[in-house]
């Protein structure tokens, strides 16, 4: 999930075919891609100073990402208190959760991220902020949310930029979708909070339909930036994204505001340099 774009593409989780290790270890499409997991210089070092701390010592079952389905994550036994649990799925480099968890020490913090050098640079992060309120854990997403997180246990969770999957046969390697929903809806608890951002505005209307079908899930912002307020609309009238300009209008809506504790990203921040609007989204679980 999940990578900013120092990790060697642009989008979080990947952006090519994943690898068969991944695929055999959770029986289904995964949605990021292998990458190497060397580090040098800076990243090395958080590593092996902070590790030890910060990162969560997840027993394996076939992969290097994957989870023992017997391990039970225990929040209050890892901070040491007992408090609200954001997860960030997909936390890249980090920027993101670090920032969110200098903001709110009230918070605990778990970024779930498969990319080594990512994990590193977020300890390295945590390490100049001196944060105690944040873990890391390697790990592929469907697999915390299904087995290590006990049920109800998280007050939010995010999913900020993940990989769009552009090739229409790739769409099944899509992060957010019915089986994804239905794990998240697991984790949270009752009145818990799903946050979603994607700069790729068919992403954005799948991200809408699966959760607006769910009936786990309801919008916080239903019926808000329609017709001409909708950044759909804007999208489609002046042909964005290298799409043919068309006078669509989004008569849906939905979309929540920026949520304003979400840093701005050097990923986020290439995105409006290059163009394209970001997508809000915000539900509540029922």
């Amino acid at each position: 999930m999940t990578t900013e774009p120092a990790l060697p593409d642009a989008a979080e989780n990947g952006s090519t075919d994943a690898a068969a290790d991944g695929e055999q270890h959770f029986r289904a499409p995964v949605s990021f891609v292998r990458r190497g997991s060397r580090l040098q210089g800076r990243r090395q070092q958080a590593w092996d100073e902070l590790s030890d701390r910060f990162v969560v010592d997840v027993p394996r079952d076939e992969a290097d990402t994957s989870v023992h389905p017997e391990y039970v994550f225990d929040a209050a036994a890892e901070f040491g208190r007992t408090a609200p649990l954001v997860v960030e799925i997909g936390s890249g480099l980090g920027e993101a959760v670090a920032h969110a968890a200098e903001q709110n020490p009230d918070k605990d913090f778990l970024a779930v991220e498969v990319y080594l050098p990512g994990l590193a640079q977020t300890l390295q992060r945590i390490g100049q902020k001196g944060l105690t309120n944040i873990r890391v854990v390697q790990a592929n997403a469907p697999e915390v949310l299904s087995t290590m997180l006990p049920a109800g246990s998280v007050d939010e969770v995010w999913v900020f930029f993940p990989d769009p999957w552009h090739k229409t046969r790739h769409h099944k390697r899509r992060l957010v979708k019915e089986s994804f929903a239905e794990l998240v809806a697991r984790v949270l608890v009752p009145g818990g909070t799903w946050r979603l951002a994607t700069d790729w505005s068919d992403y954005a209307v799948q991200m809408r339909e699966v959760l607006d079908a769910s009936a786990s899930f309801e919008n916080l912002h239903a019926g808000e930036h329609v017709g001409d307020q909708s950044p759909l609309t804007r999208v489609n009238r002046e042909g964005l994204e290298n799409k043919a300009p068309q006078d669509e209008v989004d008569t849906l809506g939905g979309w929540a505001p920026r949520f304003e504790g979400r840093t701005l990203t050097s990923f986020e921040n290439k995105a409006h340099e290059a163009g394209r609007l970001i997508f809000d989204l915000a539900y509540r679980r029922i």
